[in-house]
């Protein structure tokens, strides 16, 4: 009798499937540099260069030997209370810089956030459409992701009555983005004190993704759930970073901020992960957090005009319909009016089929809603030039309008 082979990787990280968006990106850059034409809407990277205060910093920091050597594993602590003075300042309540742990990236803060909180068996509701990561940083902690959907008829954003239809005695968690990745929706502050009220009534956690905090547009209010309900401090892990708001993507860093306890347990965690962040980026994003916010609003009125002209262009298109995003720095169309339609042969009969038929035949790299947890949608980046824009959806009025 023979025994079946061992896989020689493990069954959790089997299970992970990569990131839809980063795997777009991937192909259109691999494309462009065959030399093909493409225009990428794909990955959420502002194409602005960091701002040269924040780069004068870093090039000092690393001259300065002081950054050559280890620092604490949860932060450097000029840094830790900078972000804590710049949530009093941003989000308007206090937080404690021991409460603080400064990760490689916001993705390592999603992925801790939910470490430091899940158990096997325990389940975390995930407004959809939601950004990709989410569900497999819930899985690996050995939790249940479970879907509430709300479409565009609903602006994309989940009701008190969806999450409540969706708790079980099993719910540990409830995941909050807004403004939201990967549909641009900003909840309002009463319905962000809704959430939290209800929240706090059932014991549940929230995670709350605050990373587009700064890109609101057409007179959408900065909210923030824990000002809002000051009593779901102890019940809340924030997650932000200086990625999307000072184009500092590649500089890789983020922070979690959350009660004692999970701070405790998720520094314990980082120091085994990773150690301390880079000191160079971390010294960068001192100066960033530290600053005043005039680089920012410059990429905002940026980022605002792309996003009209964006929607505009989409909306000339038949068979999509294109909700208004008053966050972040993508539009969501829905294409379920193409659905069962033909083009170049191939018949659309999901999101997927249409985004590589647009990268096939137009050289437009677009990210399928199928990445972000239902068919149906597109998410474009609007985080790139006017004239790639113009360009590339011009591409898809062009080639949608054989669709038939």
């Amino acid at each position: 009798m023979t025994t079946a082979p061992q896989s020689r990787v493990s069954a959790r990280l089997s299970a992970i499937a990569p990131s839809a968006t980063l795997v777009v990106d991937a192909k259109a850059k691999a494309l462009k540099a065959a030399g093909h034409p493409v225009i990428g809407f794909g990955a959420g990277e502002p194409d602005f260069a960091t701002p040269e205060y924040i780069v004068e910093a870093a090039v000092a920091a690393a001259k300065d030997p002081a950054n050559h050597k280890y620092t604490p594993a949860k932060g450097m602590t000029a840094l830790r209370e900078a972000v804590a003075a710049k949530t009093l300042r941003d989000s308007g309540y206090e937080v404690s810089p021991d409460d603080v742990i400064i990760t490689n990236g916001g993705k390592q803060a999603v992925y801790e956030a939910f470490a430091a909180i899940v158990d096997p068996g325990d389940e975390v509701i995930l407004p959809a459409p939601y950004w990709v990561t989410y569900p497999e940083c819930i899985r690996l902690a050995g939790g249940t992701p479970v879907e509430v959907f709300a479409g565009a008829d609903q602006g994309y954003k989940v009701t008190v009555d969806q999450l409540e239809a969706a708790r079980t005695e099993r719910t540990k968690a409830v995941l909050v983005c807004s403004p939201s990745n990967p549909t641009g929706a900003v909840y309002t502050p009463a319905e962000l004190t809704a959430i939290g009220q209800w929240a706090l009534e059932h014991g549940v956690w929230v995670i709350s993704d605050e990373i587009y905090e700064h890109l609101l547009y057409d007179g959408a209010e900065a909210a923030h759930i824990v000002a809002l309900v000051p009593e779901l401090a102890d019940q809340t892990i924030v997650l932000n970073g200086v990625a999307k708001t000072y184009a500092m993507t590649g500089w890789r860093v983020g922070w979690m901020i959350s009660p004692s306890d999970v701070t405790t347990a998720a520094t314990n965690l980082q120091s085994h992960l990773s150690s301390n962040v880079a000191n160079v980026s971390q010294v960068a994003a001192l100066a960033a957090v530290s600053g005043d916010l005039s680089a920012v609003h410059e990429m905002r009125e940026a980022f605002d005009r792309r996003r009209l002209l964006m929607v505009s262009m989409l909306r000339q298109i038949d068979g999509l319909v294109v909700p208004v995003p008053q966050g972040a720095f993508y539009a969501y169309p829905s294409i379920e009016g193409l659905l069962g339609r033909s083009l170049r042969g191939t018949v659309i009969d999901s999101s997927m089929t249409l985004a590589n038929l647009i990268l096939e035949h137009a050289e437009v790299a677009v990210v399928p809603g199928e990445a972000f947890g239902r068919s149906g949608y597109l998410r474009l980046s609007y985080a790139t030039s006017d004239a790639n824009i113009s360009e590339g959806v011009a591409r898809l009025q062009q080639l949608l309008a054989e669709a038939h």
